[in-house]
């Protein structure tokens, strides 16, 4: 009966030696956890994040598990940094020789034009066209061969104009022809024009007429062509001016020089 109580006794004693170990690790585990917490707490402050630490039965600590996140962080900082770092390194131009060439349209571009407003033409100076004169000679550049007065015994009562024949006549002046044909006493084809203002003029000798009576011609408008019809000696204009009547023929040498005609008469 008292074996037992001697294992039990035994018992005992086998434990009472074991406490100052189990003081001394418990001892060891607190220093060691102290230890990690300086450890993570040394970690964080530079930036890698927090770290757990697991320790194992027998005190014997565990490895770290790291955040990545901030392992991550960590990294693309140091990457940075690296760039920083390169960049300000000088740079060498590459020669690589597959490296495309200025263009010769780059090297030399094309000048732009410049849009510029079109100057205006000059306005043409009108043409200043001189009012027709009133009064016409009516052969123009004509030799005269008889004058007005006397002539063989009789009164030559106008002025005779020689051209070839076929020059045109024109009109002394405008008026309305009151008389085309055969007038008689020797004039052959005449026209008479009535200027409304006293007088009549008278064309004879004409080869051909182309005007007619009641016709209006203006200063310088054809009438006929010179001829030598009735009695003439040649192809001449016989050119008269009749004041109030038909028939009372007057000087036209004054008469066309007062109206700025100057005949050698």
């Amino acid at each position: 009966m008292k074996v037992p109580v001697q294992e039990a006794s035994s018992s005992q004693n086998e434990k009472t030696p074991d406490a100052p170990a189990r003081h001394r690790r418990r001892a060891s585990t607190g220093r060691r956890a102290t230890y990690l917490v300086l450890g993570a707490v040394a970690l964080v402050s530079l930036g890698f994040g927090g770290v757990s630490v697991a320790t194992a039965d027998h005190g014997t600590p565990a490895p770290a598990a790291v955040d990545f996140d901030a392992q991550a962080r960590a990294e693309e900082a140091a990457r940075a940094d690296r760039s920083v770092r390169e960049s300000t390194a000088p740079v060498t131009p590459s020669a690589n020789p597959a490296s495309p060439s200025p263009s010769p349209t780059a090297a030399n571009p094309t000048p732009t034009r410049t849009a510029t407003a079109k100057p205006k033409p000059k306005p043409k100076p009108k043409k200043i066209v001189p009012p027709k004169p009133a009064w016409v000679i009516p052969m123009k550049g004509a030799t005269i061969t008889s004058c007005y007065g006397p002539r063989w015994g009789t009164l030559h009562a106008g002025i005779d104009f020689a051209m070839p024949a076929g020059t045109p006549i024109h009109a002394a002046t405008a008026g309305t022809v009151v008389k085309a044909g055969d007038a008689g006493d020797g004039y052959g084809n005449s026209v008479f024009i009535d200027h409304h203002n006293g007088y009549l003029t008278h064309y004879g000798h004409q080869s051909q007429l182309i005007v007619s009576v009641g016709d209006k011609v203006s200063a310088g408008q054809v009438i006929g062509y010179e001829g030598a019809t009735g009695d003439a000696t040649g192809p001449h204009l016989h050119f008269e001016v009749h004041q109030g009547a038909m028939w009372n023929q007057i000087d036209p040498a004054p008469f066309l020089r007062a109206r700025g005609i100057d005949v050698a008469c």
